[in-house]
Formats: C-alpha cells, structure tokens, sequence
C-alpha cells in the first residue's frame, strides 16, 4: 500500500512537470510536425487534452512494466484513469466557462492539476479494488481510439467548438 501511494504521488506530479513542459514543446520545437501530435498545436480546448493524456499514457506504460506483477488490475486503473482525467478537462473548462461567461487564465490551470488529481485518484482506488478488471480490453481501446484521435484531429480537427482556439 505504502508503494501504491508513492506510486500514485510520483505520477501525479509526473503528469504535472511533463504536461505543463509538453503545452511548450511545439513551439520549442519550431512547429515540428512530430511533437505537434503529441504537443498542443494550439490553444483549443482538445489540444490541451494532451496536456495529461501523452504524460499519463507514457507513465502508465513505464507503471504498467514496473508493478503489474503486484498489482494485477494497475492497467484498467490507469486506463480509466486517462480516460476521465483527459475528459475532465473540456467538462470542468465549459463547465466553469458557462457560468462565467469567460476563461480565466488560473482556472485552465487549475483544471489541468485537478484533472490530473483524479486520474490518480480514480486510477487508484480502482486498480486495488479491481473492479475494472472486467473491462479492460474496452477500457485500452477507448484510449488507443483516443490516441488515434489525437492523432488525426492535431491537424485535421473537425469543425467543432472543442477544435476551436478560444
């Protein structure tokens, strides 16, 4: 249990660093067309999904090799753990948008921590309670799809609100 909470506190703040380190990449980078399928490519609400989803995926792959062997349900954890933590972002940015009627700069912040707050959070409680464990050839394609859509929509986005830069 005490490696499970370390686990889940390196993670966290894994996702943290590396996530506010990735929203400069692209730019970094100058434009290169690689990290902008990892990077966002600009400021719209689903390129900063990738913010915590690439961090969290590279983790729990890294996890996954280190601690299966202990912890058999640690891969439909952390894969609904990057599922909801990745789409908290849009929920609690339009959700917090709509009754403001604006963005403000310190609450995108504050949803990337809390975002990746859940995922951990999420990630842990359901990979010691295994009651996942069911589902997790679902829960690995719905974020390979999600990978894939990243992918895809980095520089073919659809015409949607969630594509648009605010």
């Amino acid at each position: 249990m005490k490696q499970w909470k370390l686990f889940t506190i390196v993670g966290f703040f894994f996702v943290l660093i590396c996530g506010t380190l990735l929203h400069f990449v692209y730019e970094w980078t100058n434009q290169c067309y690689v990290t902008g399928l990892f990077a966002p490519v600009n400021e719209s609400v689903w390129e900063h999904m990738k913010l915590v989803f690439f961090p969290m995926l590279f983790y729990s792959v890294i996890a996954i090799w280190r601690i299966k062997e202990r912890h058999s349900c640690v891969i439909s954890g952390l894969c609904f753990g990057i599922l909801v933590g990745t789409w908290c972002i849009p929920a609690l940015y339009y959700a917090y948008t709509f009754i403001l009627g604006r963005n403000v700069f310190f609450l995108d912040l504050t949803i990337f921590v809390i975002s990746a707050g859940i995922a951990f959070y999420l990630t842990g409680k359901l990979a010691l309670s295994c009651r996942l464990q069911p589902y997790t050839v679902l829960l690995c394609c719905l974020v390979c799809v999600l990978f894939v859509c990243f992918l895809v929509f980095s520089y073919h986005p659809p015409a949607l609100s969630i594509f648009a830069e605010p």
